[in-house]
Protein backbone atom coordinates (compact mmCIF):
# COMPACT_ATOMS: atom_id res chain seq x y z
CA UNK A 1 0.00 0.00 0.00
CA UNK A 2 1.07 3.59 -0.65
CA UNK A 3 1.21 6.06 1.74
CA UNK A 4 -1.12 8.41 0.65
CA UNK A 5 -3.47 5.17 0.91
CA UNK A 6 -2.65 4.52 4.76
CA UNK A 7 -2.86 7.86 5.31
CA UNK A 8 -6.03 8.67 3.96
CA UNK A 9 -7.20 5.06 5.83
CA UNK A 10 -5.69 6.48 9.37
CA UNK A 11 -8.22 9.67 8.57
CA UNK A 12 -11.18 7.79 7.87
CA UNK A 13 -10.43 5.14 10.69
CA UNK A 14 -9.95 8.29 13.43
CA UNK A 15 -13.33 9.54 12.01
CA UNK A 16 -14.99 6.60 12.68
CA UNK A 17 -13.56 5.90 16.15
CA UNK A 18 -15.07 8.92 17.75
CA UNK A 19 -18.71 7.57 16.95
CA UNK A 20 -20.89 5.90 19.15
CA UNK A 21 -22.37 2.67 17.52
CA UNK A 22 -26.16 4.01 17.11
CA UNK A 23 -23.99 6.57 14.88
CA UNK A 24 -22.07 3.88 13.52
CA UNK A 25 -25.61 2.29 12.48
CA UNK A 26 -26.91 5.11 11.33
CA UNK A 27 -23.73 5.97 8.77
CA UNK A 28 -23.26 2.31 7.75
CA UNK A 29 -27.43 2.69 6.47
CA UNK A 30 -26.43 6.03 4.71
CA UNK A 31 -23.80 4.44 2.73
CA UNK A 32 -26.02 1.58 1.92
CA UNK A 33 -28.84 3.66 0.64
CA UNK A 34 -26.22 5.51 -1.50
CA UNK A 35 -24.57 2.80 -2.87
CA UNK A 36 -27.78 1.34 -3.96
CA UNK A 37 -30.17 4.33 -5.32
CA UNK A 38 -28.66 3.93 -8.75
CA UNK A 39 -29.41 0.43 -8.95
CA UNK A 40 -33.21 1.13 -7.31
CA UNK A 41 -33.64 3.89 -10.02
CA UNK A 42 -32.15 2.18 -12.91
CA UNK A 43 -34.61 -0.70 -11.97
CA UNK A 44 -37.15 1.81 -11.39
CA UNK A 45 -37.23 3.53 -15.23
CA UNK A 46 -36.21 0.75 -17.00
CA UNK A 47 -38.58 -2.36 -15.94
CA UNK A 48 -41.53 -3.88 -18.36
CA UNK A 49 -44.67 -5.39 -18.14
CA UNK A 50 -42.62 -8.15 -19.39
CA UNK A 51 -39.83 -7.87 -16.98
CA UNK A 52 -42.35 -7.80 -14.28
CA UNK A 53 -44.09 -10.90 -14.93
CA UNK A 54 -41.22 -12.71 -15.22
CA UNK A 55 -40.47 -11.59 -11.54
CA UNK A 56 -43.92 -12.76 -10.25
CA UNK A 57 -43.49 -15.96 -12.04
CA UNK A 58 -40.21 -17.05 -10.13
CA UNK A 59 -41.93 -15.58 -7.01
CA UNK A 60 -44.45 -18.45 -7.55
CA UNK A 61 -47.32 -16.96 -9.55
CA UNK A 62 -48.43 -18.99 -12.14
CA UNK A 63 -48.40 -17.04 -15.64
CA UNK A 64 -51.99 -16.20 -16.47
CA UNK A 65 -52.51 -14.95 -12.75
CA UNK A 66 -49.01 -12.61 -13.09
CA UNK A 67 -50.70 -11.26 -16.93
CA UNK A 68 -53.45 -9.70 -14.31
CA UNK A 69 -51.57 -8.61 -11.74
CA UNK A 70 -49.23 -6.68 -14.00
CA UNK A 71 -51.90 -5.32 -15.88
CA UNK A 72 -53.63 -3.76 -13.11
CA UNK A 73 -49.84 -2.71 -11.16
CA UNK A 74 -49.84 -0.77 -14.69
CA UNK A 75 -52.99 0.90 -14.54
CA UNK A 76 -52.47 1.84 -11.19
CA UNK A 77 -49.13 3.73 -12.52
CA UNK A 78 -47.16 1.07 -9.66
CA UNK A 79 -44.86 -0.69 -12.19
CA UNK A 80 -41.67 1.38 -11.38
CA UNK A 81 -42.33 0.20 -7.60
CA UNK A 82 -41.75 -3.67 -9.11
CA UNK A 83 -44.66 -5.74 -9.36
CA UNK A 84 -43.03 -8.46 -6.82
CA UNK A 85 -42.85 -5.29 -4.03
CA UNK A 86 -46.58 -4.07 -4.88
CA UNK A 87 -47.57 -7.92 -4.19
CA UNK A 88 -45.37 -8.56 -0.89
CA UNK A 89 -46.66 -5.09 0.50
CA UNK A 90 -50.29 -6.15 -0.45
CA UNK A 91 -49.73 -9.76 1.33
CA UNK A 92 -48.34 -7.60 4.55
CA UNK A 93 -50.95 -5.35 4.81
CA UNK A 94 -53.85 -8.47 4.10
CA UNK A 95 -52.13 -10.51 6.80
CA UNK A 96 -51.55 -12.98 3.60
CA UNK A 97 -49.47 -14.87 1.37
CA UNK A 98 -48.50 -13.84 -1.80
CA UNK A 99 -50.27 -16.03 -3.83
CA UNK A 100 -53.48 -15.16 -1.54
CA UNK A 101 -52.40 -11.20 -2.13
CA UNK A 102 -52.82 -11.40 -6.16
Amino acid sequence: MSNERIAHFERRRSDLREMSDEQLKARFWELCERVVAPAVELARTHTSPSIERSVLLRMGIDSLSSQGVVERIYRAGLLGKGAGHVLLEIARRDGTDIRGAR
